[in-house]
């Protein structure tokens, strides 16, 4: 970056203190198809997490487990039944129409999608499409918004000649930056980027993570990836949330929660990954459930613990009630009936 992009982009982000998450979401709830005589289906239920300036939070779940819910409820795109969300001291919980809108034009959040071939017009130009953002309502001035569009290119490492080309002339990796590029022009407090490394290959997958790490720390940026590879956010989120089927299971510290998990979910997430550097030796085979209850295989009852069917170590007290998220350590929560026993168990099963 140069100096000159440093110093705009210093104005731009004012100090946050370290003690105030610029995102927090609190007890939030969000269900789908509420029609007249039929309950609405719960995606998220009572999730309480938050992000602070400067930092990049990973939330990790398999396919269903209501990440890209979660992101979407932050800028207004998913129907909110419950909770909070405040954005820099600001709330925006469940806007609608003209706030709504206010808040999209202002950059203050921006939301990077997981696939950028279909996510950008093929029939404009790199630089149109990443000065977009600056032409629906932030007031900046035709001439102003060519150099913000230059030094979102150079800050994702993109030639100032890219902005005459195309979508169809470039790279899945160029196209994932020109996405962020677009991301990051109106200078964001906020970015969600769902699936940002999905579709690119490995080394294209490396540059991109790169880039996230490197403009959360220039930028100020607070950064919320959205993934379903525990290993692309192992070298650069600072915290990681764990949903399953809705409920946050576990949070924490990366590390800590990555080498010493606490929930068996989170275990078994870090056991099928082989790249993750770890400390425990659980295996997956060693996380498969000895008493399936196949009637709970496609939906446990509400009253039971989300993972009880699949869960080795499930008792009666994980049948018969939610497991609530408690205090796990420094800065980590849990939500586990068997949290304080179960790696111990296992230990003592395989003497």
């Amino acid at each position: 970056m140069s100096p000159s992009t440093a110093t705009a982009t210093a104005a731009a982000h004012p100090a946050t203190a370290a003690t105030e998450p610029l995102l927090r979401i609190s007890g939030l709830s969000v269900a789908y198809g509420r029609r007249p005589g039929r309950a609405a289906e719960r995606v998220l239920d009572d999730v309480s997490l938050d992000a602070r300036a400067g930092e990049i939070l990973g939330v990790i779940g398999e396919t269903g487990s209501g990440k890209t819910t979660l992101a979407r409820a932050v800028v207004g795109l998913a129907p909110v039944v419950e909770g909070r969300i405040t954005v820099d001291g600001e709330e925006v919980t469940g806007l609608r129409g003209r706030p709504l809108r206010e808040l999209r034009r202002s950059g203050r959040i921006q939301y990077m999608f997981q696939d950028p071939l279909r996510s950008l017009d093929p029939d404009l130009t790199v630089g149109e499409i990443v000065g977009e953002p600056l032409t629906v309502g932030t007031g900046t001035e035709r001439g102003e918004r060519a150099g913000r569009v230059r030094e979102a290119l150079e800050l994702v490492g993109l030639p100032a000649e890219f902005a005459e080309r195309t979508p169809g002339r470039l790279s899945g990796g160029q196209r994932q930056r020109v996405s962020l590029a677009r991301s990051v022009v109106t200078r964001p407090r906020l970015l969600l980027a769902d699936e940002p490394v999905s579709a690119l290959d490995a080394s294209n997958r490396n540059h991109v993570l790169l880039l996230l790490d490197e403009l959360r720390r220039s930028l100020g940026l607070a950064v919320v990836i959205i993934s379903h590879d525990l290993s692309s956010l192992a070298g650069i989120a600072d915290r990681i949330a764990v949903l399953y089927r809705g409920r946050l299971v576990e949070q924490g510290p990366a590390e800590d929660v990555l080498t010493s998990p606490l929930h068996p979910y989170t275990a078994l997430l870090t056991a099928s990954a082989p790249s993750v550097r770890r400390e425990h030796r659980i295996t997956p085979a060693q996380l498969r459930p000895r008493d399936p209850r196949p009637e709970w295989t496609l939906q446990p009852p509400a009253d039971a613990c989300v993972f009880a069917h699949r869960c080795p170590f499930a008792g009666e007290d994980c049948r018969q009630a939610p497991a609530a998220a408690a205090h796990g350590g420094p800065a980590r929560t849990v939500a586990c009936h068997r949290a304080a026993d179960w790696r111990e168990r296992l230990t003592a099963d395989a003497l």
